[in-house]
């Protein structure tokens, strides 16, 4: 009876994570004589994949996939492997204003995105990129690394000294140390750190509706906004298709790396 008020309150949580997620992957089914006549909670009364060809080859999700795609992975591999170098140059390598330097990139945490659009979109103008992914690819990336520098600092604190004074002893380079004792140590880290910032560049939307100056660049939440446009007159069905292939694309990427991402949030996981 006492785990009773427990088990409660977690199958209420859990109710309000799925539920919304069954009442959309339910309406992507729907033709639109349901959705106008038919109760919100209603169940489809045929399974019309249709919507989610309509989405694919009319909305254009695919190429917005795409776009996002090559927009966030280019972007997510430099913010790590430059915010990882430098949190593991701050807290590992002694050096005066190395404290100094750290709170540089804390600060720019503290920066709204909001300020820096205007100014960016001026640089990147003048510098005649506004018709690629460019700007998107380098705005990510310098926007992920104060977050990542700080992050990865604090990781690189909880591994002993000792390991690396050992590694130094045994001839390893300042490099040979970096890649071959501090990233296995501080891959789960790494994972968590990155899967983080993942989530924030796919889902961002106000970057990439400044920066993307034709359909042909839209990434997929830009394209869900304007995704009404390509019907006229709103499809719900393929509106809803097309949210669910996004949704469920990135709840399948989550539970593949759940594991490494509660091991990189553990205490301790750093170390091994």
């Amino acid at each position: 009876m006492r785990r009773l008020p427990g088990s409660v309150l977690i199958a209420l949580l859990v109710a309000i994570e799925v539920l919304p997620l069954l009442w959309l992957l339910m309406n992507s089914f729907k033709s639109q004589d349901e959705f106008l006549n038919a109760p919100t909670w209603a169940l489809p009364r045929s399974l019309n994949v249709q919507n989610y060809v309509d989405a694919w080859i009319t909305g254009n999700i695919g190429q917005y996939l795409g776009n996002s795609i090559l927009a966030v992975f280019p972007a997510l591999f430099l913010m790590l492997l430059l915010g990882v170098a430098a949190g593991f140059v701050l807290e590992v390598m002694v050096f005066r204003g190395r404290a100094g330097i750290l709170l540089l990139f804390l600060a720019g945490i503290m920066v709204p995105g909001q300020m820096i659009l205007l100014p960016l979109f001026s640089v990147y103008f003048q510098a005649g990129i506004t018709g690629s992914l460019w700007p998107l690819i380098i705005t990510y990336t310098a926007t992920g690394l104060p977050l990542t520098v700080f992050m990865m600092a604090t990781y690189f604190r909880a591994i002993p000294r000792e390991v690396f004074e050992a590694s130094t002893l045994d001839g390893a380079s300042i490099f040979r140390s970096f890649f071959s004792v501090a990233l296995p140590m501080a891959r789960n880290s790494i994972v968590t750190v990155g899967l983080v910032q993942f989530f924030f560049f796919w889902n961002d939307l106000l970057i990439a509706l400044t920066f993307t100056n034709s359909s042909q660049l839209r990434t997929v939440q830009v394209g869900l906004l304007n995704f009404t446009g390509q019907f006229g007159a709103t499809q719900y069905g393929p509106l809803f298709a097309a949210i669910c292939i996004n949704v469920f694309g990135i709840l399948a990427i989550y539970l593949v790396l759940n594991q490494r991402i509660m091991a990189g949030l553990a205490s301790g996981a750093v170390k091994g």
